[in-house]
């Protein structure tokens, strides 16, 4: 391929939080002009009082089973549960029920605990995967069923299992709010709308989420998705791009691994390229 030419002085936004600095950094490597700013806060685990309460019930044997939908909130919640109980306990705890785990990352999140799956859902891992699966193997009628969620709430998920009747409850481990001080974001979704904006790099699904309650709340929807279209939209993998198809937003391109260098350097290779389809389209 040779050396790329890389961004070669496109304006590049994107909304990382935690990792904020080193996206910037990034960004400027590959030739862009990097506009950064974050879309989302994380509460802390001790914030986490329905974790804390889904516990005692765990520990107490009143949980039959426990969907758990991603690797970082299995972790998160048994950190928060550590807060309260020893590991020994929890695992041992853990054992007594069936846990059902929504893809290869609970499944390892479990694994370091020296746990294993009793149902693996397969790709592409969505809520009615999750259904089907418990359907054909595991009948939720009548049992207790604890839900790990991250981020966002699955109201279809609990809906679904409900209808099935499952007694369900919700165990949101880390939320996500806006940042305290807005006033970043909405000048790159400013500058977003103005058509100041080559590329959109999305790091994450909650972060669309955020962008859009933003841009709602500024009455500018319709503008906002009208100046995407013109722009190139990297997301760094198949649930945010699920994300961004929800809510009518195009995706131009996924990286050959879910990082975020990789999404940095595969975006600056096909940047020019992909703008130039859109902008002849």
């Amino acid at each position: 391929m040779g050396t790329s030419i890389g961004f070669n002085g496109l304006a590049v936004a994107s909304f990382e939080s935690r990792m904020a600095e080193e996206m910037t950094r990034l960004i400027t490597r590959h030739g862009g002009r990097p506009m950064v700013a974050p879309a989302l806060r994380e509460i802390p685990l001790e914030n986490n009082a329905e974790a804390l309460q889904f516990g005692e019930h765990l520990l107490n044997g009143r949980t039959d089973m426990l969907v758990l939908l991603t690797g970082v909130g299995t972790r998160a919640l048994v950190e928060v549960l550590e807060t309260r109980a020893s590991r020994k306990k929890i695992t041992a705890a853990l054992r007594r029920v069936s846990l059902v785990a929504r893809g290869p990352k609970p499944v390892a999140a479990l694994k370091e605990l020296g746990l294993s799956a009793t149902l693996t859902v397969p790709e592409p891992n969505t809520w009615r995967d999750i259904i089907h699966a418990l359907d054909v193997h595991k009948p939720v009628k009548g049992l207790r069923v604890a839900i790990q969620e991250y981020g966002v709430p699955n109201h279809e998920l609990v809906e679904a299992l409900k209808q099935r009747g499952a007694h369900v409850m919700r165990v949101p481990v880390y939320r996500w709010a806006l940042p305290e001080d807005t006033g970043p974001l909405k000048q790159v979704l400013d500058a977003v709308t103005a058509g100041q904006v080559d590329v959109l790099l999305i790091t994450n699904a909650a972060q669309i989420d955020h962008v859009m309650q933003v841009v709602e709340q500024g009455k500018r929807t319709d503008q906002f998705r009208e100046a995407i279209k013109r722009m190139v939209v990297a997301s760094i993998g198949p649930t945010a791009s699920e994300r961004l198809r929800s809510h009518g937003l195009p995706v131009d391109l996924e990286p050959s691994h879910p990082k975020m260098g990789i999404l940095v350097k595969e975006a600056s290779e096909q940047a020019h390229r992909l703008l130039q389809q859109r902008r002849s389209a």
